[in-house]
């Protein structure tokens, strides 16, 4: 039997092709996005003879036009013709959200072109690193231009998105469409996901408790003190995440790999192959669209208060909010998709997977990276954005843990994320407003009315 190399896959093997796909072992969060994807006509380049010319225009066709979200690409240069001609800030804000939504989709897929060539290990940290790019670009970004609380919020909002109205959607989607049958999955994979959100919770939640017993105890909590004290969970939280990737990679990679019968494996095999585009050229569109995601990103961080002001909303409802939903919208479509399929597990990959990650690694990483350029980036919320996450966690833990699903389930998930979000559309947090500066106490008073 001829080998599997890479020369072999980009001619065409099916068998290849699926073999490859399982060496790579690609997880449930990285099989999602293949929902979104279209098959290439490779007869629309037959013609062209020059085999540069027609290596460029395939690579085009594959990374470009090669998703269903295709047409959203012209909200880029739109948004940077609004940027340079100086037009209002909320286009300029809308625009890049809309084109910011077939990048995250089209980085997922570039990273697992690149994990064919690399191996499981190697592939497998790739994709759990890019997961979720645009939300830890657009975090950094934030982080560099001193914007902690759009940093706080866009992540705490992408983590109740996901949990609430991405898992909630899906398994009411699910529930509706199979009436008739009780869709089932596998607990192992949301036990693991439940229990290291449970220590994210914790983490995240020690700061306010610190707040209030030493308020108790009436000697006054610093700011360094709420500082240190998140510095040292966030690298406690990126030990466990590092833990995680060897679990999930290594030693238990069969619970976080999609499951097919030999029908839709020969479905997929027949309608998709895996490697499409050579290394080189998946490095360079890598590069390249990471750059435009940071370009973007930073004109959506810089318009992010001027839209407040223009549209009546607070600083915290779009980021908590509207920023999730947009930057979600890809991992949205799969797994409500992948859900009226009666495939929950790869739908719990997508919705845990991704607020896991951005619990585990995404959060902290900013902790430490402020830690490094002197910013005082920490994981002090306040009382109400800990209790919508606290509620969050803990509801999705109760409808998880019975390894059955129905749209109900799905429903209550929806309606606490409404009644989350109708919250914050009432809040108003002040732009510059942080949680803890060193040198500044806090009172139990001050962290109520925040």
């Amino acid at each position: 039997m001829a080998s599997c190399d890479p020369a072999t896959m980009e001619n065409g093997n099916k068998s290849c092709n699926k073999e490859l796909a399982n060496r790579i072992g690609l997880t449930n969060m990285a099989s999602a996005s293949s929902s979104l994807r279209k098959r290439s006509d490779i007869a629309l380049l037959s013609k062209v003879k020059h085999p540069v010319l027609k290596q460029i225009l395939a690579n085009l066709q594959e990374v470009v036009l090669g998703t269903k979200l295709a047409i959203f690409f012209l909200s880029i240069p739109i948004a940077i013709a609004a940027k340079h001609f100086k037009f209002g800030r909320p286009c300029v804000f809308v625009l890049s959200l809309l084109g910011l939504t077939p990048l995250a989709e089209r980085l997922s897929f570039l990273t697992e072109q690149i994990a064919f060539y690399t191996g499981a290990t190697v592939g497998g940290l790739i994709n759990a690193t890019c997961g979720n790019a645009t939300e830890l670009i657009i975090a950094l970004i934030a982080l560099y231009q001193g914007k902690i609380e759009v940093v706080k919020c866009s992540l705490l909002g992408s983590i109740l998105s996901n949990l609430l109205l991405v898992l909630g959607t899906s398994l009411l989607s699910g529930g509706l469409a199979n009436l008739n049958e009780e869709q089932k999955y596998d607990r192992k994979q949301a036990d693991v996901n439940s229990s290291l959100m449970l220590l994210a919770l914790l983490c995240q939640m020690l700061p306010l408790m610190f707040k209030f017993a030493d308020t108790k105890r009436s000697t006054g909590t610093t700011g360094a003190q709420i500082l240190h004290l998140s510095r040292a969970s966030s690298i406690i939280m990126l030990l466990c995440y590092v833990v995680y990737l060897f679990f999930q990679l290594k030693t238990h990679r069969h619970l976080f790999e999609a499951q097919q019968d030999d029908g839709e494996s020969n479905e997929v095999s027949k309608d998709e192959q895996p490697m499409v585009i050579g290394f080189p050229s998946a490095v360079a569109w890598l590069v390249g669209m990471t750059v435009i995601i940071a370009l973007l990103s930073d004109y959506i961080v810089d318009t992010i208060e001027a839209v407040s002001e223009s549209w009546g909303l607070s600083v915290s409802f779009i980021s908590i909010i509207l920023l999730p939903i947009v930057g979600n919208a890809c991992e949205h479509t799969s797994a409500v998709l992948f859900s009226l399929k009666n495939k929950l597990d790869i739908t719990l990959g997508v919705a845990l997977g991704s607020s896991t990650q951005i619990a585990m690694f995404v959060l902290p990483v900013n902790v430490v990276v402020g830690w490094i350029i002197g910013t005082n980036m920490d994981l002090s919320y306040n009382i109400l954005e800990t209790g919508s996450l606290f509620f969050a966690v803990l509801l999705t833990t109760f409808v998880l843990q019975d390894g059955t699903s129905h749209y109900l389930k799905g429903l209550v998930l929806v309606l606490c994320y409404f009644v989350i979000g109708s919250f914050f559309f009432l809040s108003s947090t002040p732009l510059h407003q942080t949680n803890a500066v060193i040198g500044v106490e806090t009172s139990a008073k001050g962290v109520i009315e925040a």
